[in-house]
């Protein structure tokens, strides 16, 4: 992750740099003022783009505080896609937007970390505040991933009434009611969430098994059928590190294998997958799955979209 220190960023107000930066083909404009090498922002996922653009207004801004979505990319927490904008929390009750900058008006005393010379509402309001606001799937996910990385079983439908705002509080009940931190990715989070919203029996999490002088961890495992499931998503391995990813196939393969003969069945998918459902939902008719309640037609609707991101098309 990059770090406020070692963001590689050029400021046209710096006397050394500034007048000249807009001419440099070499440079791209991460904002207003704010440069960074344009091979670099090329080679950069859409959420490390994220992240430099919230650095970018840490460095340009007098002292923002940070929430949301800019919060999530300074605490390891997920983002999906590329979120359209920056998100700062004011403590006064009226809110405003500069550019791509929504400052957030609060009426609540918020609990504040600062961490890299970055000021943000903490884990716990971060995660909190994005599932009041996220399509249900990724609200479950971010969800997931705080409970995994601070290991807090606090109530998160008891700890968002205790805020003055009232919008998504279902949401978050339902979030409370799901999300148990098991999952290792949020690839994984999302797919128990559609698994469940296609009507299929629910697997067990990361359940591990001991063949051949091996230890192997698997996502999903579904007991009464023997039968293992995996999500893939992004994350896992460097793609842009040949190497890397020919040994992480390799290893997988094995260890495919290795479980195949000890068990009865395995079914892979990967993200989108996941995100079409339809894709999901026939791998696992194919593998046998039950299915065991009816369809959720509704919550399946809310994949198809995440307005608070720039759709795929739209790329920058």
């Amino acid at each position: 992750m990059i770090t406020l220190q070692d963001a590689p960023l050029l400021l046209a107000r710096d006397a050394l740099t500034g007048p000249r930066l807009h001419l440099d083909s070499s440079l791209h404009r991460v904002r207003t003022g704010v440069y960074t090498p344009r091979d670099l922002w090329e080679r950069l996922p859409p959420w490390e783009r994220y992240h430099l653009r919230v650095i970018a207004v840490r460095r340009a801004w007098t002292e923002p505080v940070f929430a949301l979505e800019s919060a999530a990319a300074l605490q390891s927490l997920p983002l999906f896609g590329k979120p359209r904008e920056i998100h700062l929390l004011d403590a006064g009750a009226r809110s405003w937007r500069e550019g791509d900058v929504v400052v957030h008006g609060s009426r609540d005393e918020r609990a504040l970390v600062t961490r890299d010379g970055c000021t943000m509402t903490s884990e716990l309001e971060t995660t909190v505040d994005l599932c009041r606001v996220l399509p249900p799937a990724f609200a479950r996910a971010v969800a997931d991933r705080y409970r995994r990385l601070a290991g807090d079983r606090v109530d998160l439908g008891a700890h968002a009434r205790g805020q003055a705002g009232r919008r998504g509080l279902r949401q978050v009940d339902w979030v409370q009611a799901h999300a148990n931190g098991h999952a290792e990715s949020a690839g994984e989070s999302v797919s128990m969430a559609v698994i469940e919203w296609l009507g299929y029996e629910l697997p067990e999490q990361q359940v591990e098994f001991r063949y051949e002088g091996a230890r192997d961890r698997v996502d999903m495992y579904w007991r009464r059928l023997r039968t293992i499931g995996e999500s893939d998503g992004y994350g896992k391995y460097d793609a842009s590190d040949v190497a890397a990813s020919k040994a992480h196939f390799v290893r997988e393969k094995l260890r495919e294998d290795r479980l195949r003969r000890h068990e009865g069945g395995f079914i892979r998918w990967d993200w989108s997958d996941a995100m079409q459902w339809r894709p999901l939902d026939a791998k696992l008719s194919a593998g046998g799955i039950p299915v065991v309640e009816a369809r959720q037609h509704g919550m399946l609707a809310t994949l198809a979209s995440n307005p608070r991101s720039v759709p795929r098309r739209n790329r920058g």
